[in-house]
């Protein structure tokens, strides 16, 4: 028998800083240039967000070798490494890096770190665009991490000249784990200067970890290749709820898994329009889950500025606009 349904309604949740600028990036790609303008692999990790701009004129490649010479390409928000870099100037491209921020970060702490003659090791995934373009900078000096279990048997050529690097879309918790484990192999082994998993993918999992408490279902909205997204659900089964599932769209909720819940907690991906979560709502509303709590872990209120290739209009005048995340309670 289910009592009161109720929703517990993640915030922060949704579009971050890095997602909001790299989607504006090629919107104002399309509007300067006119289409096509070509993306180097999907401008961020969520099939509704890449199909809205495939309709507007957006084409995207693999690799920029399918880019026709003296086109215009944007670079995804996950990063790429120099080899793309000069593979797309080496073709005349006109290259607009739409690289976040916090993902560059760590592609300077790389290189600096493999200046230092450091041994990197970078804890990620590997065949993940970002971990690809870490690597890139110091491929001679970075090995990749893929969990706690891989700690155990990594090897490295000085102990005493070790850093670990992550990606920044990771479970802070099995990350830390990753450390720990590390650590005891390598007492000696150097931080990054700071810390490199992102502010969003850190406020998401705090948020999923309060509603997940009190939640008999999670809902995350985000897509499959998403780091993010897949976290919040390990990250909701681990914090108490008893069942979680991600769906790309309200549609793909099926009807057994509201069978006997009273509490729904929902939330949502680092690069999913608000939209798409509104829509979940709607659903599960007609199921009779219209009794909607928020439950706000944190505010969000950082900005980046255009890509450099942006940020002077057709006119020549400069654009330095700021920009955060659009969806509501998510990032800024």
């Amino acid at each position: 028998m289910v009592g009161r349904k109720r929703v517990l309604l993640a915030a922060p949740r949704g579009y971050c800083a890095g997602v909001d600028r790299a989607v504006v990036a090629v919107e104002k790609a399309l509007e300067r240039y006119g289409a096509p303008v070509y993306v180097r692999k999907q401008i961020v990790h969520n099939i509704h967000v890449v199909t809205e701009l495939e309709a507007k004129g957006a084409i995207f490649v693999e690799e920029v070798d399918e880019v026709p010479e003296g086109a215009h390409v944007v670079f995804s928000a996950h990063g790429v490494s120099p080899a793309v870099v000069n593979a797309a100037s080496d073709r005349g491209l006109h290259a607009i890096d739409a690289t976040c921020p916090l993902v560059t970060k760590v592609h300077r702490e790389a290189v600096r770190f493999a200046r230092d003659d450091f041994e990197i090791l970078l804890i990620g995934h590997d065949g993940h665009e970002e971990v690809e373009g870490t690597a890139g900078e110091a491929p001679d000096h970075v090995t990749v991490v893929n969990s706690p279990a891989e700690a155990d048997t990594v090897v490295v050529k000085d102990p005493s000249k070790v850093v670990w690097l992550s990606q920044t879309t990771l479970s802070v918790d099995e990350t830390m784990e990753t450390v720990n484990r590390l650590r005891t192999r390598f007492p000696d082994l150097h931080n990054p200067p700071s810390d490199d998993i992102c502010y969003a993918t850190q406020n998401r999992q705090v948020a999923i970890k309060k509603v997940a408490a009190g939640a008999d279902l999670v809902i995350v909205v985000g897509s499959s290749n998403s780091s993010n997204s897949v976290r919040l659900v390990e990250v909701a089964l681990e914090y108490g709820a008893k069942a979680a599932y991600r769906v790309d769209y309200a549609e793909e909720i099926q009807q057994a898994w509201l069978d006997g819940v009273e509490t729904i907690g929902i939330t949502s991906g680092a690069s999913v329009p608000e939209v798409l979560v509104r829509e979940v709502l709607d659903a599960i509303g007609d199921a009779g889950y219209r009794d909607v709590e928020e439950v706000k872990t944190a505010e969000e209120d950082l900005m980046f500025s255009l890509p450099k290739e942006l940020r002077h209009d057709a006119s020549g005048q400069r654009d330095d606009r700021a920009l955060g995340g659009r969806a509501t309670g998510g990032g800024a």
